[in-house]
């Protein structure tokens, strides 16, 4: 089997290494490309306006100056000496679940190898602290749950979406398939600063406080010890709007 790697953290972060740790535990044909710098936000973008370079740096390891979406692409279209059998992005370093799904580049790349056709599936891991992410816990259970996911398949047109409660190996209590939840709180800030210049300028961040969710969903399994994982799709049809809209222009 051969699996690609990427991420949207960036080519040297910690995550990717053991992604790579994962993926090693399910073959010896591995490759890495993923972004030369931090990507994350970046969601579906692609880079159209300038010229991507690519950068290799080591044996079937390629950095690449462009976004999660480009470095899926430029993977499978140009660097690898075959398609892919699976991708794997990630491990985030902080969960993607709930509204991040849409603005994730780790999820982000995976949607790029799903409309590639080629099986894909990110994984984050939830954290209190950025410095202190519990590597080890997706190191234990990421690749029982690939393996599971691999073994029954999933829908061509489905990305699988893993996230690691950040709890030590021993404490997850066990894989809970969900829903995307949703925050019941704002969970994106803008902070107003001042630069030496005496100028205004504005920094985005999260500011973490925990919500209540419902069962069934993805924040309430990490918030229980649970390794959620969520089967995601890009049609974002609204269903009974649709249905309703329908009714009300036939008129």
């Amino acid at each position: 089997m051969k699996i690609l790697l990427s991420n949207d953290d960036g080519v040297h972060a910690e995550g990717l290494k053991a992604l790579e740790d994962i993926a090693h535990e399910l073959t010896d044909d591995v490759w890495i490309v993923a972004p030369e710098v931090d990507q994350s936000g970046m969601a579906r973008s692609i880079t159209l306006n300038r010229p991507l370079r690519v950068r290799e740096i080591g044996e079937r390891h390629f950095a690449v100056d462009g976004t999660p979406t480009d470095c899926v692409h430029l993977a499978v279209d140009q660097l690898m000496d075959e398609r892919p059998d699976l991708i794997l992005s990630g491990v985030n370093n902080g969960q993607n679940i709930a509204e991040d799904v849409t603005m994730s580049g780790t999820i982000a790349a995976a949607f790029q190898g799903m409309t590639l056709g080629i099986p894909s599936v990110a994984l984050s891991l939830a954290r209190m602290d950025r410095h202190a992410a519990r590597w080890h816990t997706a190191r234990a259970h990421g690749a029982g749950v690939i393996r599971t996911l691999l073994d029954g398949g999933w829908p061509r047109d489905v990305v699988a979406n893993v996230n690691f409660p950040d709890v030590e190996p021993d404490e997850v209590k066990g894989v809970e398939v969900t829903e995307q939840g949703r925050r019941d709180q704002l969970h994106l800030y803008a902070e107003r600063r001042t630069d030496l210049r005496q100028r205004d300028y504005f920094w985005f961040g999260f500011d973490g406080k925990p919500s209540d969710p419902p069962e069934g969903t993805d924040l309430h399994a990490l918030y229980n010890g649970l390794i959620s994982v969520t089967p995601l799709h890009l049609d974002l049809t609204h269903a009974s709007a649709r249905d309703d809209l329908k009714r009300r222009f036939a008129r």
